[in-house]
């Protein structure tokens, strides 16, 4: 699939790492770095900016490296790019260590995962059909 990009970054193209991997890095396009301090959070800008074709989305994931080992994860996980949205490529990151971390330029912040969706249209009904688990909810399936 062709996706249509403009990279506004100083950076390279994000590309797939491996032959097998379902997404890419966005890298942190800064002036200046950013500190994030524990519990706090700042939109991180990419300098990338996309056209999706209708029936897809980007989803911005966090990095499991800087998840495990910093604590820094993408706070609206998966963050959702729509098809029709022509900005800036931004990811939320927040900090959930008890450290302050530094995002400098070029640094990978997120991985971005093309998924295609469908839309519904709903039908209001006045029941639905039975099933075994039935209305049971979080945690009703097991320990």
């Amino acid at each position: 699939m062709k996706v249509e990009l403009i990279n506004r970054s100083k950076h390279q193209t994000p590309a797939y790492e491996t032959n097998q991997s379902a997404g890419m890095d966005l890298r942190a396009n800064l002036d200046s770095p950013i500190v994030l301090k524990p519990l706090e959070r700042a939109i991180i800008k990419t300098g990338l900016f996309m056209a999706l074709p209708a029936g897809y989305e980007a989803q911005v994931r966090p990095r499991s490296g800087l998840a495990a080992k910093k604590g820094i994860t993408v706070l609206n996980s998966p963050g959702t790019i729509d098809a029709d949205y022509r900005g800036e490529i931004g990811v939320i990151l927040v900090n959930l260590s008890n450290e302050d971390f530094v995002v400098n330029d070029g640094e990978r912040v997120a991985q971005m995962v093309i998924a295609k969706y469908e839309q519904i249209n709903w039908v209001e009904v006045e029941e639905l059909n039975e099933t075994e688990r039935g209305a049971g909810g979080f945690g009703s399936t097991g320990v």
